[in-house]
């Protein structure tokens, strides 16, 4: 049975407005106690440069980009942190809906391969771009729409329109 077709299953999700809500108030909180708004792929990026330091020390200390990530134990930084969080976050809503099942959601016409390998090629050009514009995409659009900066305004509405389009070419994955 398809999830989407099915009343029963549809009625399982968390409502958007609550939702919504609960992400605007983590927002609030997190500029008002941190000082900035939430990200999530400098968290990637620490974890690349702590492992890099176990394997090559020299080269991590002399990489411009990767030597300010090494600062502080990897466990007290904010943004690990928040990752966590995000985890823990998702596991309690599925949870909570009653959704949390081990599987590959797919439609009906991708195989499990496919499946796996556009998601992991997709994770792989978001998170390349976003270490390229120097944040991702839930810096941009939650941090800095929250701040009416009008970059982050044209990045959401581009990277929507974005995916709207490429949408057009994979839907038939999904029938």
């Amino acid at each position: 049975m398809n999830p989407v077709d099915s009343a029963s299953e549809e009625c399982r999700y968390w409502s958007p407005y609550v939702a919504g809500i609960g992400i605007g108030l983590t927002l609030l909180l997190t500029f008002y106690i941190m000082g900035h708004g939430l990200g999530a792929s400098g968290a990637y990026t620490q974890l690349t440069a702590k492992l890099l330091q176990r394997v090559t020390p020299d080269h991590v200390q002399t990489n411009e980009y990767l030597k300010d990530y090494l600062g502080g134990s990897f466990w007290r930084s904010w943004i690990v942190i928040e990752m966590l969080g995000v985890f823990l976050g998702g596991l309690l809503g599925a949870l909570t809906a009653g959704r949390f099942r081990l599987q590959i959601e797919r439609g009906p016409h991708a195989g499990r391969r496919s499946r796996l390998f556009l998601a992991l090629g997709g994770g792989i050009a978001v998170g390349f771009g976003s270490r390229l514009a120097l944040g991702c995409t839930s810096g941009q659009a939650l941090s800095g729409g929250a701040v009416l900066a009008v970059g982050s305004w044209l990045f959401t509405f581009t990277f929507f329109l974005g995916g709207y389009i490429f949408a057009m070419f994979v839907k038939r994955e999904w029938r």
